[in-house]
């Protein structure tokens, strides 16, 4: 049941982000931008490679939507949406909120009920190194 809704879900996110014209990987990346953040912690968060956020990051920054800024510690890039990628990240948000399954489908209490459950099963869903199994 959850590898079905997890298809469904995949397929609702594929529909919302498909009028922006950008690949999901980008959208995903772009919806996990807020502040200026290490590419280390995107790479995190998307439990990828540091090596493919960089390749990610070069795509965004093709496109006008994010800039790499120095760190505190210069060792360490930021990225850094642009205005340009700050109003595409809401217009994404913001269709991706429509067109999710749990919005679309359960009521305010039931999301209220469902988000501790799904939480408590990503709980320790990760390696030794912190990074999720199987991903990127």
């Amino acid at each position: 049941m959850l590898v079905r809704i997890a298809e469904r879900s995949k397929m609702s996110f594929a529909d919302a982000v498909a009028p922006f014209g950008l690949p999901i990987h980008l959208a995903r990346a772009m919806l996990l931008l807020h502040n200026p953040a290490p590419m280390r912690e995107l790479a995190d968060h998307l439990a990828c490679d540091r090596s493919y956020i960089t390749s990610l990051a070069d795509q965004l920054e093709e496109r006008g939507l994010v800039a790499r800024t120095q760190g505190e510690d210069r060792r360490v890039k930021l990225l850094a949406l642009t205005e340009a990628g700050q109003n595409l990240r809401d217009q994404i948000s913001g269709a991706v909120a429509e067109q999710s399954l749990v919005m679309r489908k359960l009521t305010d209490a039931q999301r209220h009920a469902l988000a501790p459950l799904l939480e408590r099963l990503l709980d320790g869903d990760t390696d030794d190194d912190g990074v999720s199994p199987g991903a990127c």
